[in-house]
C-alpha cells in the first residue's frame, strides 16, 4: 500500500513502461527499508580507560587538539581507523583517540556488574590507597583495568585472591611418541578442578614455582567494584593497637564492644575493644589469615593487653562480628578448613575450604570463650620442621 508520500511515484509510474515500472517499485522499497534500518541503528559507545586523552582533528605525526577526556567518560565511535577511533563526546566535540586508551561496551558492563553482585557482600576491612592506581576487571596485571582510584581513596575489601605474579606461557602440545616394543606413555597433564586438595598454583615437574601475588576484590565509595594488588592498599587499623603486630600485617580489625574508663583520654571516656586477625607478610599463602587475637583495655594500667590468642591456624574470611544486645556478651565467628580440600574458583583464583567450620567465641568480661555448634578440636597448624602446638585459649596480657 502506497503512503501520501508515494503519490507522486505514482503519478511518474503512469507513464513508464513495465521494466522502468518494476526498476521504480524496487527503489521505493530498497528506500523504505533503507529508512528503517537508519532509524533503528544504534550507535557504538566506548568509555575512556586512560586517566585523561587529548581528541586530536586527524591521525598524523602533527595534529592539533580538539578536546580533553578523562577515565569513565563515554564516547560515540563515528569511524574506525587502524589503532585509532574517531569519536564524539557529550559536548559534541569530535576527534581521533587510541583504541588502547578505551575499553569497549561489553567490558564497560562486565565492570558495572562486578559493583551489582558484590553489592550486598560483607564488608572484611577497610583501606586506604597508597597512590592512583586502575580496578582490573580479575586479579592479575594483565586484565582489563577501567576505574581510576585517587591516592588516599577509602575502599571497602570484600575478598582475597593470590595469582602468579606473571601469567605462565602456553604449554606446547607435546608431539607424539614413536610406537616401540611397548605402549608409550602419556605424560602427565595438570587439570584445574574446582576442588583440589591444595591451594597452590600448579607448576610443572621441575620447573621453578611461580611468583604469587595477593589481589584484593574492593568496593569504593561510589559502589564500583574491582580488583586491586594488596601490597598498594594499607588496611585500617586503630594506632593504639598497630605496635603490636609483632611482625604480622593485619588482614582486619574489629571492634567488640567499649568499657568506660574514667581516666580515658577519649571525649565520651569510653575505650573499643578489638578483634583482630592478623596473617604472615607474606603473599601467596594458601589461608587468609593465621592468628586471631583479642586487645581489652585494661582500666587498673590504661593501656591494651591481649585477653586471647588463636596461632598458628588457617583461618579464612569473612570475620562475623556480632555485638552486645539484650544483655548477651559480644561473639565472633571464622571459617577453617575440615579437611585438605578447597574449592578455587576459576575465574578469580579465591580460594575456600570446601567443607568449611564455622568457629565461634563470646567475650565475657575480658574471658574469651568458645561456643557455637562446632567445639570440636582446631587443628593448629605445624612449621616445616617444627612441632605442633596446643590450642591457646587462656587469658594472656601483652608484654
Amino acid at each position: 500500500m502506497f503512503t501520501q508520500s508515494s503519490i507522486p511515484f505514482v503519478r511518474l509510474a503512469r507513464g513508464l513502461k513495465a521494466p522502468a515500472i518494476l526498476l521504480l517499485l524496487t527503489f521505493l522499497f530498497e528506500f523504505s527499508s533503507g529508512c528503517s534500518r537508519f532509524r533503528h541503528e544504534l550507535h557504538e559507545t566506548v568509555y575512556v580507560s586512560a586517566r585523561q586523552m587529548y581528541l586530536h582533528d586527524r591521525v598524523a605525526a602533527v595534529s592539533n587538539r580538539v578536546a580533553e577526556v578523562t577515565n569513565g567518560e563515554p564516547l560515540e565511535v563515528l569511524e574506525h581507523g587502524r589503532r585509532f577511533l574517531k569519536v564524539k563526546t557529550d559536548k559534541n566535540q569530535i576527534g581521533w583517540i587510541e583504541e588502547r586508551s578505551v575499553i569497549d561496551e561489553k567490558t564497560f558492563k562486565a565492570f558495572e556488574q562486578i559493583g551489582v553482585q558484590h553489592k550486598a557482600d560483607p564488608v572484611v576491612a577497610t583501606a586506604v590507597v597508597r597512590d592512583d592506581i586502575y580496578l582490573h576487571l580479575t586479579p592479575g596485571r594483565e586484565a582489563e583495568k577501567f576505574y581510576l582510584l585517587a591516592a588516599n581513596a577509602k575502599v571497602q575489601l570484600l575478598a582475597r585472591a593470590t595469582v602468579p605474579k606473571v601469567a605462565p606461557a602456553p604449554q606446547r602440545t607435546p608431539k607424539p611418541a614413536q610406537a616401540t616394543g611397548q605402549a608409550a606413555k602419556a605424560p602427565a597433564q595438570i587439570s584445574a578442578a574446582k576442588t583440589t586438595p591444595s591451594a597452590q598454583v600448579p607448576s610443572l615437574p621441575g620447573a621453578e614455582p611461580p611468583v604469587l601475588e595477593d589481589w584484593w576484590l574492593v568496593r569504593d565509595a561510589q559502589g564500583r567494584g574491582g580488583w586491586l594488588l594488596a601490597n598498594r592498599i594499607d588496611v585500617d587499623v586503630p594506632d593504639e593497637i598497630t605496635a603490636y603486630g609483632e611482625g604480622q600485617r593485619y588482614v582486619g580489625a574489629y571492634v567488640l564492644n567499649k568499657v568506660y574508663d574514667p581516666e580515658a583520654a577519649t571525649p565520651d571516656h569510653q575505650v573499643p575493644q578489638y578483634l583482630t586477625v592478623l596473617a604472615p607478610a607474606t603473599a601467596g599463602l594458601p589461608f587468609d589469615f593465621d592468628q586471631v587475637r583479642v586487645f581489652t583495655w585494661s582500666i587498673r594500667h590504661h593501656r591494651y593487653e591481649t585477653a586471647f590468642r588463636l596461632h598458628p591456624i588457617q583461618g579464612y574470611l569473612p570475620v562475623r562480628v556480632t555485638p552486645a544486645s539484650g544483655g548477651n556478651a559480644p561473639s565472633f565467628s571464622f571459617q577453617i578448613p575440615s579437611g585438605p580440600n578447597m574449592t578455587i574458583d576459576p575465574a578469580t583464583g579465591v580460594t575456600r575450604p570446601a567443607s568449611p567450620r564455622i568457629i565461634t567465641y563470646m567475650m565475657v568480661d575480658t574471658q574469651v570463650r568458645r561456643t557455637g555448634s562446632d567445639l570440636g578440636p582446631i587443628p593448629i597448624t605445624r612449621a616445616e620442621g617444627g612441632k605442633a602446638k596446643p590450642e591457646k585459649t587462656g587469658k594472656k596480657k601483652a608484654k
